[in-house]
């Protein structure tokens, strides 16, 4: 596939099992790919490094928005892996890996399906901005006004302990759905002409069937971003890029298609 091809219409793909052993290679394979390619993957990455920090500098840094930044930024993590896709497909088919190339395939990307899921994410991410403020305000609404910009004391209260317990649950469940809908989907819409809404639900199937092994993989996931965002977000630009060429070979081994 080059960045002028248009791809034919596909037919569904089959759901295939996969196994923890396929995924520990798919994890194994995905190390490999950023080794083998580094600079696509820091770049790739680069820009979520980079909106992190100036969140951090720009006053949204405190706790209260650190928390409900750190739950939401795994809803637009996904717009980073089109690119980090697409080098793996080519190391797997051993297509040159040429600048003009990668990024010629993500620039095509803007007018196929990908960018109606990205405008599903944007409102599942705007839904939770709004969520965040809400649940703010039905947690504290019956104290003494306080910034909770600037005070780390209200969380030592009930009220702060009950909030960050409510919205790591409720952020927890909103980023399982965004994987779900997503995990599959995306590389799918590179790999293949299909519409965005059969791919989502596709992916939703892939993860039911698979549920122990993709519910795994979306834990180590969720706490290599943590864990990536800890140090000013400067984590992210190997962890990204490596959790973005493993998704690739675990799609790969998910899906089988008969042409």
């Amino acid at each position: 596939m080059t960045e002028t091809e248009f791809l034919d219409p596909s037919e569904a793909p089959q759901i295939g099992r996969v196994t923890l052993a396929e995924l520990r290679t798919s994890i194994a394979m995905g190390i490999s790919d950023f080794r083998r390619a580094p600079l696509f993957g820091i770049f790739f990455s680069s820009f979520y490094v980079i909106c992190g920090l100036i969140l951090s500098l720009s006053g949204a840094g405190t706790f209260a928005w650190t928390l409900v930044l750190s739950l939401g930024f795994p809803l637009v993590a996904p717009f980073a892996a089109v690119g980090l896709y697409e080098v793996s497909r080519r190391l797997d088919v051993g297509e040159p890996l040429t600048w003009s190339g990668v990024v010629g395939v993500v620039w095509r990307e803007r007018g196929r399906q990908v960018p109606w899921v990205g405008a599903i994410l944007v409102l599942i991410f705007l839904f939770w901005s709004f969520f965040a403020h809400m649940s703010l305000a039905m947690f504290f609404g019956s104290m003494t006004l306080t910034n909770v910009s600037t005070s780390w004391e209200v969380f030592q209260t009930f009220q702060g302990r009950s909030l960050i317990a409510f919205e790591v649950i409720v952020g927890g469940l909103v980023a399982l759905l965004v994987y779900a809908l997503t995990v599959v989907s995306l590389p799918l819409l590179l790999d293949r002409e299909l519409d965005f809404v059969t791919a989502m639900l596709i992916s939703i199937q892939t993860v039911s069937k698979n549920r122990t092994v993709l519910l795994i993989w979306a834990g180590i996931i969720a706490i290599s971003l943590f864990v990536a965002m800890l140090p000013y977000f400067l984590g992210l630009l190997v962890v990204l890029p490596v959790l973005g060429h493993a998704t690739w070979h675990l799609y790969r081994r998910a899906l089988y298609f008969s042409n």
